[in-house]
């Protein structure tokens, strides 16, 4: 109590300096406080744009390890090396459900082609190199690149990506199309190949295979391919002229009826970690996928998507140890000429018995007192501060994302659905890959939290103890009879 109350009188006998302090632990207290919310509002976004990109995998075809041994120069080798390319196990449908069938794998889609030609309506002429998606399938004829269409079935919404991501958006749909669309035979086509063929909503399109087996699909949305800048514009129709889009199932229904048709699967898996693709590759040969196959992942991409906010994250941390640092150095510094004015005092108080502990504790009490009231209000101004600080950071990444949402909603028919994106039942509606789900902080509480708290405590705690490091050595050093000799 008498430390206490003697720190008390000496903070009020001497206003004018502890105001300063005050003024100097305020101004940090404030400066820390925005800093520590900036840190909290990167962090948040760093783990919204880590959590927007799924750890995908997709198997790749190995060309470098294929043509090993091989002198591709010589017609030998190239008959070898096209052997070589024959003889590779692809694999179908049921292979994928194998592969997915692991501990490091959380889900899985797919998309499901094969080559069909028109029975009532026409193909879109068009100059193309070939109209085959990438992909692997069974079968060693590549009859897809020479029948009329292409009829592409997905799995599931999230294996839409052409749809996702804006190659492709719908200029008509029917009201129940995402409601029928993965199940029955139910097609999209593109607007150019409607247009050539006088075709509309809910018109039936017959399609036969090469052993003359028809099918007959319903169309129930029309879509157009935004062609990117550089597009070849010496083709009258776009490429996806003849790309029927339709599901997987309606696919599985025709070459399982017809088994001899060439079918390509391109699956894309949801791991648990990137840790893992290795031993998923090494399970994936065991299940028999061919070792001139390879897992690829798209880690690179995920993590450039956080790279400049992990810059806003360590400039952070950097403003922020400089604050504390010049911070600390001022306090010591003001603390000591503190010291030396009151060293007659010092002085005094020791010749009438007080101990150097008692002393030492009195002005770090001192500076405690001072350092609470200037923290509390410090952290206050910050925290009113922050969140407009932390939204203005927000905002732009808001902004992004509800534009991507509104864009995706349209590319996959917009008002139809009114204004909506197709919902993946318990999966929420589908997002774009990598656009992050952000939302402005609405109350101060989110930005300087329990954790931004007891960070700034700690800070006012080792400024405290920097500080005071000033009187403790100098309260040591002072011998009493030598203050009162000197002031004498």
């Amino acid at each position: 109590m008498f430390i206490l109350k003697n720190a008390w009188i000496s903070i009020k006998r001497n206003k004018g300096r502890n105001i300063l302090i005050g003024i100097i632990i305020l101004i940090i207290a404030c400066a820390c406080t925005i800093t520590l919310a900036i840190k909290n509002t990167a962090s948040y976004l760093i783990d919204s744009y880590k959590s927007a990109y799924d750890k995908e995998v997709t198997i790749s075809f190995d060309r470098t390890n294929m043509m090993k041994g091989f002198d591709s120069s010589g017609t030998e080798g190239r008959e070898c090396a096209r052997e070589k390319f024959d003889n590779i196990a692809s694999f179908t449908v049921s292979d994928v459900e194998s592969f997915a069938d692991s501990n490091y794998i959380e889900s899985y889609y797919y998309t499901y082609s094969v080559g069909l030609d028109g029975n009532n309506i026409e193909k879109a002429e068009i100059e193309l190199n070939n109209n085959m998606p990438n992909g692997f399938g069974r079968g060693k004829e590549n009859n897809i690149a020479s029948t009329d269409f292409t009829l592409t079935g997905y799995s599931s919404l999230d294996a839409m990506s052409e749809f996702i991501n804006g190659t492709y958006t719908m200029n008509e749909i029917t009201d129940n199309a995402w409601e029928i669309a993965f199940d029955g035979n139910y097609v999209f086509i593109n607007q150019e190949l409607a247009d050539y063929n006088g075709l509309n909503l809910n018109d039936k399109i017959k399609l036969e295979d090469e052993d003359g087996n028809t099918y007959e699909f319903e169309i129930i949305g029309i879509f157009k391919e935004n062609e990117e800048e550089g597009t070849d514009t010496m083709s009258m129709f776009s490429n996806s002229a003849n790309i029927l889009v339709t599901n997987a199932t309606a696919v599985a229904n025709i070459t399982t009826n017809n088994e001899d048709l060439q079918a390509t699967v391109n699956p894309t898996f949801i791991i648990d970690s990137y840790d893992n693709v290795e031993k998923l590759q090494n399970e994936f040969y065991e299940k028999g996928l061919d070792e001139n196959f390879i897992l690829q992942t798209n880690e690179e991409e995920a993590s450039s998507g956080v790279s400049s906010i992990e810059n806003i994250n360590s400039f952070a941390t950097t403003f922020l140890s400089l604050t504390l640092i010049i911070g600390g150095i001022v306090l010591f510094v003001i603390n000591m000429i503190n010291i030396r004015e009151r060293k007659y005092e010092i002085g005094v108080l020791r010749t009438i018995g007080i101990s150097k502990f008692k002393l030492t504790m009195q002005f770090v009490s001192e500076l405690a007192i001072v350092s609470v009231v200037a923290l509390i209000l410090g952290a206050s101004i910050g925290a009113v501060s922050s969140k407009g600080v932390s939204n203005s950071l927000l905002a732009n990444e808001i902004n992004s994302s509800n534009e991507k949402t509104e864009e995706i909603g349209k590319n996959f028919g917009g008002e139809n659905m009114n204004g909506g994106i197709p919902n993946r039942g318990n999966k929420g509606e589908i997002r774009g890959k990598g656009m992050p789900v952000v939302e402005a902080y609405d109350s101060i509480d989110a930005v300087v939290d329990m954790k931004v708290l007891l960070e700034l405590l700690g800070i006012g705690l080792s400024l405290v103890l920097v500080s005071s490091i000033a009187s403790m050595v100098s309260i040591e050093r002072f011998s009493p009879l030598t203050i009162l000799k000197e002031r004498s």
